[in-house]
């Protein structure tokens, strides 16, 4: 094969050349390919991401030409190509191939048509076949008999649809979008996980693990109260596999502009100050900034009266372009606590498995993550720069109080409040010690609290003192 003359890529299509040159191509493909009925199309248009038949490839070397690009014909038998990187290319070229093989397979996997000739994908399909499954709560049984073998039967022979639910499962698991279900205590004391993930019932508490039934005994296998957790690694690898998206990952780096405006989070101050402290995490500019959004809903909508309340915790990511981040598209759920009442401040419980993660990523990162943009290998991290609540979530999320007397997180121990006893509310004051020192608002006694202020406002506390604060607190897990 190495001996072949590839001139012929490069003849007018309709020439004699270049019909000698496909004939003998196909040939020695059809002699050394695993599977004549799946090979990776090299036409300027399949570029290697679908695979056909060899004689529908042969109608696509001529309708759409050869792919330019591809001159090292390692997917289609060149053995004498993969020796010789394999005595001369980095000892990570290896890596960078079976990465961008296995990127370009679940892109090809993804493009399969659902019969040949047709519009719609296998993977479009089963995605809105799982939706209605998940959506009316069909049962895997009825998902097989009522859906698949309906739709199967009315479709073409050689249809690529499942044939059953565990099929269709299947094809969806190199997605990954693989989800990890977590039993945890109905008092919210653990989750059973690490240590305690063979524990019948909670170390702290002493609540059975299972759900009891109307007899008082436990139903074993029938967890009590359940979260899911969505890994967030898996999914951060995927997006790197898209050429487009890993290249938009990098906008903040080789596209924003730099004028001094404030346009993106790039532009910020915290952004910068990451950048300084940790010079090597900011030199790479695929490293990701991203930020936790956490807050309450009610999916059952069933009015006031209802007060069920669901937790979902969602990631963002800050390095897309500014009308990109927060697309439903790039917004990633990671955590689903489930109802019926709000997790409130034991919602650090069920945040472990998410913060494990982001501190492997942090301190370690994610090795040889495949950049399909520039077709290299990096190590992947990440940074939690901010978080995106409402004033209630920002007490349960950071620990601090945001209620009662010291309910100010910025005065903090020098919070002026005093309780009205008629609306049975509490009303913060003190705003004026945060004006100029001879500002006439502050000799005015009518107007506020009937007294002068000539008091000045506290310095809000660094991140080093919060730490100090919390050595001081006495828990147990």
């Amino acid at each position: 094969m190495s001996n072949m003359d590839k001139e012929w890529i490069l003849k007018d299509r309709d020439s004699l050349d270049y019909e000698i040159g496909v004939e003998k191509f196909l040939i020695y493909v059809e002699q050394n390919c695993k599977n004549p009925k799946k090979v990776p199309c090299l036409c300027s248009k399949c570029i290697n991401f679908k695979k056909f038949s060899i004689k529908i490839i042969r109608g696509h070397l001529y309708e759409n030409g050869f792919s330019l690009g591809y001159i090292d014909w390692i997917w289609h038998g060149d053995q004498s190509v993969k020796s010789s990187m394999g005595s001369t290319l980095h000892p990570d070229e290896d890596e960078i191939i079976a990465a961008s093989f296995e990127a370009a397979s679940g892109v090809a996997a993804a493009a399969e048509p659902l019969y040949e000739g047709s519009d719609c994908t296998k993977l479009d399909s089963m995605l809105k076949l799982h939706n209605r499954k998940a959506r009316f709560g069909i049962s895997d049984n009825s998902f097989t008999d009522h859906l698949l073998s309906i739709v199967g039967s009315i479709l073409l022979e050689d249809h690529a649809l499942p044939v059953n639910a565990y099929e269709a499962k299947k094809s969806l698991s190199n997605l990954g979008l693989e989800n990890i279900k977590i039993h945890n205590c109905p008092n919210e004391c653990i989750l059973y996980r690490g240590v305690n993930e063979n524990a019948l019932e909670c170390p702290k508490c002493r609540l059975s693990r299972w759900k009891l039934g109307k007899d008082g005994k436990a139903r074993v296998n029938v967890p009590a109260k359940v979260m899911w957790y969505f890994p967030i690694i898996p999914r951060f690898k995927r997006m790197f596999k898209s050429p487009s998206i890993a290249e938009l990952l990098t906008w903040h780096s080789n596209h924003r502009l730099h004028d001094g405006q404030m346009r993106h989070p790039a532009d910020s101050p915290a952004w910068r100050n990451i950048d300084y402290r940790w010079p090597t995490f900011g030199s790479e500019p695929s490293n990701l900034r991203l930020a936790l959004d956490a807050d309450g809903i009610n999916p059952h909508n069933n009015g006031l009266t209802n007060r069920f309340s669901c937790w979902p915790v969602v990631l963002v990511t800050y390095n897309l372009p500014p009308w990109l981040c927060m697309k439903r598209k790039f917004m990633m759920l990671s955590v689903l606590v489930s109802g019926p009442h709000e997790p409130g401040n034991n919602i650090d419980v069920f945040l472990q498995s998410l913060i494990d993660d982001l501190k492997n990523l942090w301190e370690e990162g994610e090795p040889n993550v495949y950049d399909a943009n520039t077709k290299s290998l990096f190590t992947l991290r990440a940074i939690l720069m901010w978080m995106i609540n409402d004033f209630p979530a920002y007490g349960n999320l950071s620990g601090c109080v945001n209620k009662g007397y010291l309910g100010c997180p910025i005065c903090g121990d020098d919070t002026v409040a005093k309780y009205l006893p008629y609306s049975r509310k509490i009303c913060y004051q003190g705003h004026r010690r945060y004006l100029p020192r001879h500002h006439p608002y502050r000799r005015k006694k009518a107007a506020f609290n009937g007294e002068q202020e000539l008091g000045q406002a506290l310095p809000p506390i660094s991140g080093k003192q919060v730490l100090e604060q919390q050595e001081k607190i006495q828990f147990s897990l």
